[in-house]
């Protein structure tokens, strides 16, 4: 059974090659990305419509589901904001 260091660690990692996938980041660039990292507002590349594939990606590699209530602008605002929330979605189940 992993821990849930473990799980946070794996998290991140899918959750960074995601953003490389969906987005066309550099790796390098998303490697560096801390939890204060800017994300939507920030990214040229995360636009409106890259939201919507970018939650599908997350849904289907994570195997989570987001429901349209749960998305506003404070999860999307950092990457510490994101990965937080995908981190709660992974627990809850």
């Amino acid at each position: 059974m992993s821990t849930a260091s473990e799980i946070s660690g794996q998290t991140d990692t899918i959750l960074r090659e995601i953003l490389c996938d969906v987005l066309g980041l550099d790796r390098a660039r998303v490697d560096g990305f801390t939890s204060d990292t800017g994300l939507f507002g920030h990214l040229p590349e995360l636009d409106s419509m890259a939201v919507a594939g970018l939650l599908t990606e997350i849904e289907d590699r994570l195997d989570i589901i987001i429901d349209d209530d749960e998305i506003d602008g404070e999860m999307l605002e950092t990457y510490g904001a994101l990965l937080a929330f995908v981190g709660n979605k992974r627990e809850v189940g």
